[in-house]
């Protein structure tokens, strides 16, 4: 198969996908290609994205690729969508959302701990949103059920992996910035 053939197939579905497209989604469609190759072609079309000025780029998230549009036009998709915008996380839902990104697999109970609110509602706002998961039970009486972050939590917050979340010894020097100035 031609590369420029191949390119623009895809760079179809990752038109259409509605989700990061993992490598080996579209091997499973364009059978004859490498995985090696594949992520090549989308190196190569991301680069053209960037190189010709385009208002989209070409994003490794959430395991998959997918193509998004530059930040600078925001602005712009907000207003047009100013009525669609999805409701933002509240603040014990962004702290709860926090403790299991950085202490997963934790149970409620632990959760609570830390907050030392109650869990129930957010969790099932976090839940419901598929920004976390059950991961299974810990392996102790009652064997709680232990949560832990899904591949939406990765989109939502526009992480490649777990591995780029920022540090909490850069967050709480950022916060003590913030308190200083």
């Amino acid at each position: 198969m031609e590369n420029n053939y191949a390119k623009s197939i895809i760079e179809a579905l990752l038109f259409v996908a509605d989700e990061p497209m993992p490598v080996k989604n579209i091997k499973n469609v364009i059978e004859e290609l490498k995985e090696e190759e594949i992520r090549k072609l989308i190196s190569e079309l991301a680069l053209e994205y960037e190189t010709t000025g385009r208002a989209f780029s070409i994003v490794e998230i959430a395991e998959g690729f997918q193509i998004v549009t530059r930040p600078q036009f925001a602005p712009w998709i907000k207003k047009m969508y100013k009525s669609k915008l999805t409701h933002r996380l509240s603040k014990p839902a962004l702290e709860t959302l926090a403790i299991i990104a950085y202490r997963q697999p934790i149970t409620k109970i632990e959760i609570e701990a830390i907050r030392g609110v109650s869990a129930e509602g957010v969790l099932d706002t976090l839940l419901d949103r598929d920004l976390v998961a059950i991961k299974g039970r810990k392996d102790v009486i009652g064997r709680p059920l232990l949560y832990g972050t899904t591949k939406e939590f990765l989109r939502y917050f526009g992480l490649k992996d777990l591995t780029e979340m920022p540090k909490i010894e850069e967050l709480i020097g950022k916060m003590e910035e913030e308190n200083n100035v």
